[in-house]
């Protein structure tokens, strides 16, 4: 392992801190394919000596583990120190592709930012985010990653015992919006200059020789986070807590804590039990994303350019292409899920027009897409989709304006159906699914539902017949009402 490149920043930027050494720590799951990405030789290691290297019992040759600093605006309000209160970066690996990877081990103890909390983490939260953060990886969407889970043999209290956990996450960087509202918070124009061309130099090199590098540091931050959450709103993810210590300027999903996904569709769908006005609703996202990347922009001012409403009009210029971007990327990616290949005028009252009949008949959201894949057919088959729907009329109302103009593709029908099947999953982490898979380990130490959903979303575009159940809505008894943070 390589030292992580953020510690060769000023001290100010986080603080040097060793994980906590736990108890027992047992291996639940090791992430293989993503050890091979990253270069990790670790065949020579049992289960006992890997569930020690990822719980901070051991810390790898090479690793200087910090704790990062950051601030953040939590449902509109600002909290000047915030921090990895429950996690500790150890150091960098090179992908295959040569990228540089963050390691992080999140719920090995108590850092200088915990705020009076315990530094842990509940094996229910680390299994929700291994499974969620693999199952975006595969759903095409960018996310962290993670490596490991390993069980710590010591109790975490929350609203009651629980036992604890340690993830081990994989991600592009740990650099937040909140990151760089830290040192705002306190006038430090010369650590947001230092944070920024660390920034650039990391993920976005060709910007470092633009004649206004921060502005196109913005540009591209606003550029990565339009198309982030028009993937989200593409396979019905809910981020839950989409606060700007949540945002990572990499463009990667971060901290899945409350996430869900829209089972019947509704766009003002909230899961999060702390989301109690509906911030962050499944149709508000891009309107949050924008007012956190307004923020973000906020902290660049001074650097952007020397004079201050020069600085804020060019600022304001680059956050007002996000509303454009972020429109035309969601519609792109709803035209590929409806098997259209060209662009049309009329392509977006079709999109809302569905999405309206979808909203007054409860249907699926997942199992409307992938039916219309069936319907969109040479032969179509209606069946799968329009038993969605309660009226059926209002569906067969729009599937024959929809065939119209499918009727106007040059795309050949089996081709079309076959791109529109890597687009709609046909699988994703249903929170009810979820919530069973967490309860089954947590209350009877039984991972076999957690392995055999992670298998199942490895490869949710492709049909399991010996799992097609997992593709199955909720029945109502089944319903998850409220996801919950983990702290």
């Amino acid at each position: 392992m390589n030292p992580s490149s953020y510690a060769g920043l000023p001290e100010r930027f986080f603080a040097r801190v060793a994980p906590t050494p736990i108890l027992e720590p047992r291996l639940v799951k090791f992430n293989h394919v993503l050890a091979e990405d990253l270069n990790l030789s670790l065949d020579s290691l049992d289960t006992h000596a890997l569930g020690s290297l990822f719980s901070g019992n051991v810390l790898p040759s090479g690793a200087i583990p910090i704790s990062m600093a950051y601030a953040g605006h939590q449902f509109g309000h600002f909290v000047p120190q915030l921090g990895d209160g429950r996690a500790i970066l150890l150091g960098e690996m090179r992908d295959r592709a040569g990228v540089r990877r963050d390691i992080q081990l999140k719920g090995c103890g108590r850092t200088p930012y915990s705020r009076g909390g315990d530094g842990r983490a509940a094996l229910g939260p680390v299994l929700r985010e291994y499974l969620v953060s693999e199952a975006m990886h595969a759903l095409g969407v960018p996310a962290t990653r993670s490596l490991a889970a390993v069980t710590t043999g010591e109790s975490v209290r929350r609203e009651a015992l629980l036992p604890g956990a340690i993830l081990t996450r994989v991600a592009a960087s740990h650099v937040r919006v909140g990151s760089f509202e830290y040192f705002a918070a306190r006038g430090d124009v010369a650590a947001i200059q230092i944070l920024a061309d660390y920034v650039i130099e990391r993920h976005y090199a060709h910007v470092a020789q633009d004649r206004a590098p921060y502005l196109a540091l913005l540009a591209e931050v606003v550029s990565r986070q339009a198309s982030l959450i028009a993937a989200w709103m593409h396979v019905g993810f809910i981020h839950g807590v989409m606060n700007t210590d949540n945002m990572a300027v990499s463009g990667e999903t971060i901290d899945f804590g409350p996430c869900a996904f829209v089972d019947a569709f509704d766009p003002a769908a909230v899961f999060s039990s702390i989301d109690e006005r509906g911030r962050y609703a499944y149709a508000n996202q891009p309107h949050a994303a924008a007012w956190n990347l307004a923020r973000f922009a906020e902290t660049l001012l001074p650097i952007i350019d020397t004079n201050s409403g020069r600085a804020i009009e060019l600022a304001t210029e680059v956050l007002s292409t996000f509303t454009t971007q972020f429109a035309d990327r969601w519609l792109a990616g709803m035209r590929r899920k409806l098997g259209l290949s060209a662009n049309e005028e009329g392509d977006r009252v079709l999109v809302d027009d569905l999405l309206d009949v979808m909203h007054r008949n409860q249907a699926d959201f997942t199992l409307t897409f992938r039916g219309l894949c069936d319907a969109a057919a040479e032969q179509p088959v209606q069946m799968r989709a329009r038993g969605l729907f309660g009226n059926a009329h209002e569906y067969q109302h729009w599937t024959q304006r929809w065939r119209e103009r499918l009727a106007r593709e040059p795309t050949l029908p089996a081709a079309r159906v076959e791109a529109m099947r890597q687009v709609n999953p046909a699988y994703i982490p249903r929170n009810h699914r979820v919530e069973q898979m967490i309860v089954a380990a947590v209350e009877r130490g039984d991972f076999a539902p957690f392995e055999e959903l992670l298998a199942v979303l490895s490869q949710p575009y492709r049909e399991q017949p010996a799992f097609a159940a997992y593709a199955d809505p909720p029945q109502p008894n089944e319903r998850v009402l409220q996801t919950f943070c983990g702290t």
